[in-house]
């Protein structure tokens, strides 16, 4: 696979009146062609201004990004609109705001296809293939009012493909429904991961997306601070996720707060070089004594 996601020292500021709110402060990240990744991260730690940023929704303020041929940086207004609706595919936790409730499933499938101006037959074969796809071919003339919230998600997903995006992005798409649906909708985006070759990343709080998805960045303070990577190992059996620490270009390393917590890590820290390792330790001081 070859990089088609590459963030260099990525800044985000907003504005509000008086005050600058930093929600990305010098992220790094590479995405490889055909990833199915997932941002996590608490509330305020910069995966939705980035998600929002990959769509094209938002623009950084400094630092470098693309996707595939397209430099975000410099795109202007309509170059956006052309990217929003031919390179990315959107899936958002609302179900509301994924489809028109007056249209059946085959209908909302085939909208994205007539704002792009494809022939009617087309729209037709190719929203047919997708809810097949997504296992949802015995619901094509269905409303989502006919729908349980799953279907409307796994419908919703047959949406984000219809133009055929080269990126697939998705806002907490299990946030709304129980744990067999949540189930089936990651399925489902591995299947079209797999038939598609599309890249997916997802902002989720899913605790268990590690055993989802090829790979989990960590999100804190507007910066990646932890990846978890699966990895196969002989015969393509998969292997024990592991945890990693995210250097930057910079060397700034992101400790996990458990770790600084069980080791009253504060401020400063002490790091020693041997032959193939660093050590790190807390600066603890010494006690002080007073002589009696």
């Amino acid at each position: 696979m070859a990089p088609f996601v590459v963030c260099e020292n990525l800044v985000k500021i907003y504005k509000i009146a008086d005050l600058e709110v930093v929600a990305l402060q010098g992220l790094d990240l590479i995405i490889e062609g055909g990833e199915m990744i997932a941002l996590v991260g608490p509330s305020g730690s910069g995966k939705s201004t980035l998600m929002n940023i990959l769509g094209g929704l938002d623009s950084p303020s400094a630092g470098r990004i693309t996707v595939g041929e397209t430099d975000i940086m410099e795109m202007k207004q309509r170059d956006q609109v052309r990217y929003r609706r031919d390179v990315v595919g959107f899936v958002w936790q609302q179900t509301a705001r994924n489809l028109l409730p007056y249209l059946t499933a085959l209908e909302n499938v085939e909208m994205p296809m007539a704002f792009s101006g494809v022939g009617s037959a087309e729209r037709r074969d190719r929203a047919t293939e997708l809810l097949e796809q997504v296992g949802l071919g015995d619901r094509l003339s269905h409303r989502p009012e006919n729908l349980s919230g799953g279907e409307q998600q796994r419908v919703a997903l047959a949406i984000a493909m219809a133009n055929r995006p080269q990126l697939l992005l998705a806002d907490e798409p299990t946030g709304e429904v129980d744990s067999q649906s949540a189930n089936d909708i990651f399925d489902t985006m591995r299947t079209l991961n797999a038939a598609y070759g599309v890249t997916i990343v997802i902002v989720t709080h899913d605790h268990n997306v590690s055993r989802r998805v090829n790979r989990v960045v960590g999100m804190r303070d507007g910066r990646a601070s932890v990846e978890v990577l699966r990895r196969a190992g002989q015969d393509g059996v998969e292997l024990t996720a592991e945890e990693f620490a995210v250097l930057d270009r910079t060397g700034r390393l992101q400790l996990p707060h458990q770790y600084m917590d069980a080791l009253n890590m504060r401020d400063r820290v002490i790091v020693r070089l041997l032959d193939d390792h660093i050590e790190i330790y807390p600066d603890v001081q010494p006690t002080e004594t007073t002589a009696e």
